[in-house]
């Protein structure tokens, strides 16, 4: 938590879980609801995934770790979806800069689909347009000033296009406001500013895939063990899911990472920066291979 508090970038969402004997602790007897938040740090190459299950939201677990931040850097940008619970609420300097989920905003289109072919098929074609253009910039491996620039120069008059035509639809009066096709619009209009802001700062990503995938973690564990019984188990549950999925963020083998940190537990507990998935390995001393022919 302390070394993912520090990087650029987060994505963060939640979603149910159940747990029989749950201590509510400070979040307010009103909220009935128990969730799993999936936090997802971004640093360059690196990722770092945070799981944690209770009553709170994703916004104010994120605003827990956010907490650990040094005040002297600048603001993580912040990629969730529109619901106010994935906001943190905390003062000036430990505030981010948020991006709103460009896919979130697609999906209400696709669910549509099938009422206004014609329009959703506009939206769909020209959205995909841009994740054309984003893979293109990930495929030439882009550094964020250089996609940021490249986004500017192909992406923009593509999204420009796409405002244009939104603003047609309802100052033409050829969609009504309350309709499935309305309110879609409406959606990418009143978040427009977040939804666009990997037009505006380098490193700012287009959708919350990341921590949508990484939550398919919590939720096959609810389908699999249907529920926690205790805040601990919770607690623990959330514990390994964070080490394991980490790894696999990493491209690091859990089961090989947590056997060496058992093995290794006083050195890392010593250091533990320098245990992490990404570089463990460089702190195990090296096998002796062969026999010894002396």
């Amino acid at each position: 938590m302390r070394q993912a508090a520090q990087w650029e970038l987060v994505h963060n969402d939640d979603t149910s879980m159940r747990v029989l004997s749950l201590d509510r602790g400070d979040v307010s007897a009103e909220r009935t609801g128990v969730f799993t938040s999936g936090i997802i740090w971004v640093f360059q190459q690196r990722r770092i995934a945070l799981f944690f299950t209770g009553a709170k939201h994703a916004g104010e677990n994120l605003a827990d770790v956010l907490r650990q931040r040094r005040i002297e850097l600048p603001p993580p940008i912040q990629m969730c979806d529109a619901l106010s619970r994935n906001m943190p609420k905390l003062p000036a300097p430990l505030q981010t800069v948020v991006a709103n989920c460009l896919a979130h905003g697609r999906r209400a289109f696709v669910k549509v689909f099938a009422s206004f072919p014609e329009q959703c098929r506009f939206v769909l074609e020209t959205l995909g347009e841009v994740y054309q253009y984003d893979e293109q910039a990930r495929a030439a491996r882009l550094t964020p000033e250089d996609r940021l620039h490249f986004h500017r120069q192909n992406s923009k008059p593509v999204m420009d296009k796409l405002e244009a035509w939104l603003e047609a639809q309802f100052a033409e009066r050829l969609v009504e406001p309350n309709s499935g096709l309305g309110k879609a619009i409406s959606y990418l209009q009143n978040h427009w500013a977040r939804l666009t802001l990997f037009l505006e700062k380098a490193g700012a990503p287009l959708d919350n895939n990341l921590a949508e995938r990484s939550l398919k973690k919590a939720i096959l564990h609810r389908k699999n063990s249907l529920f926690y019984k205790t805040s601990n188990g919770a607690k623990m549950g959330d514990l390994y899911m964070s080490l394991i999925h980490t790894c696999e963020l990493n491209g690091a083998n859990p089961f090989d990472y947590l056997t060496e940190l058992q093995r290794h537990a006083e050195q890392a507990k010593r250091a533990p920066a320098e245990w992490m998935p990404w570089n463990y390995r460089q702190r195990l001393t090296p096998a002796v291979s062969g026999i010894d022919s002396g």
